[in-house]
Formats: C-alpha cells, sequence, structure tokens
C-alpha cells in the first residue's frame, strides 16, 4: 500500500516540485508508514508569514512548517497532518547556499514529514538522529548531504 498524499499549491512561485517528486520524497520518508496520509502545501511568503506567526510566534516566513494531526487516541486513522513548504523561501535558500534546488526541495520535504513522525532537532542527540535519518533517506534517492 502507498501512502495518500495531496499536494496543495497556493503560489505562484514557479517552478514547483511535480506531484510525482513530491510522492517519491514522502515515500522515501515513510517507508515504515504504508497507508500515511498528509497535505503538502506550497505557499508564498505572505501566508508562510502568518502561519510562522500565528503558531511559531516568529513574524517571517520560513522555509518548512509541520503541523501534525491532533487526534484523540480512540480515533485510529494514519492522518499524520500537514507541511506547509514556502517556495519562495525554499529557492532563495538553495541559492545563497548553492544547493541544486530539487535537492532542497526534497531535503525539506523530508525534513518536515519526520517532524509529523515526531523527530525533533532541538536537542544534540535528538538533532543528531534526526540529521543521520535526513542523510541516509536522502542517499537513498540519490542526494548528497545537504549539511556538508
Amino acid at each position: 500500500m502507498t501512502i495518500e498524499l495531496e499536494v496543495q499549491r497556493a503560489t505562484a512561485s514557479r517552478p514547483l516540485p511535480s506531484d510525482r517528486q513530491f510522492r517519491r520524497w514522502a515515500e522515501a520518508a515513510l517507508a515504515a508508514r504504508p497507508g500515511a496520509v498528509l497535505t503538502i502545501r506550497l505557499v508564498d511568503r505572505e501566508e508562510g508569514r502568518e502561519l510562522n506567526r500565528r503558531y511559531r510566534g516568529r513574524d517571517q516566513a520560513t522555509n518548512v512548517l509541520s503541523f501534525p494531526a491532533e487526534l484523540p487516541d480512540e480515533v485510529d486513522l494514519p492522518l499524520l497532518g500537514d507541511i506547509v513548504l514556502c517556495a519562495p523561501v525554499v529557492a532563495a535558500e538553495a541559492a545563497e547556499q548553492e544547493k541544486d534546488i530539487q535537492a532542497h526541495w526534497a531535503h525539506l520535504t523530508i525534513h518536515g514529514i519526520l517532524h509529523l513522525l515526531g523527530y525533533n532537532h532541538q536537542q544534540g542527540a535528538e538533532a543528531e538522529e534526526m540529521e543521520a535519518l535526513e542523510i541516509r533517506l536522502l542517499r537513498q534517492l540519490g542526494i548528497d548531504n545537504p549539511y556538508e
């Protein structure tokens, strides 16, 4: 069984990865979670800034936000939640860091999905575990270590 993925394009930014590319990256991150349900929403700076301000208290657009589904314990659904990627921020970061834009999209997609799965990078050991998993998943996709 594969994942159930909806890609919402709420941005005028172009070019954007295809639904097929997002599915490939999401399936790599969710190989152990067949049947998972999630949404990827691509936004412009204005929506990215509003969401970041509302949910994280930071008044600026950011590259990726993760919104895990908050289901009652008695509800057993494969719904993971949503990730929001701010297309202009992703593009600007890739250019500033001299990274391949598709590789950067893949990295941030996987990064956001790992947050939906409960991974975190706030403390040393957790950050090392999440980073190592990102590197391994990206390597499986033929993408170089984004932290080098």
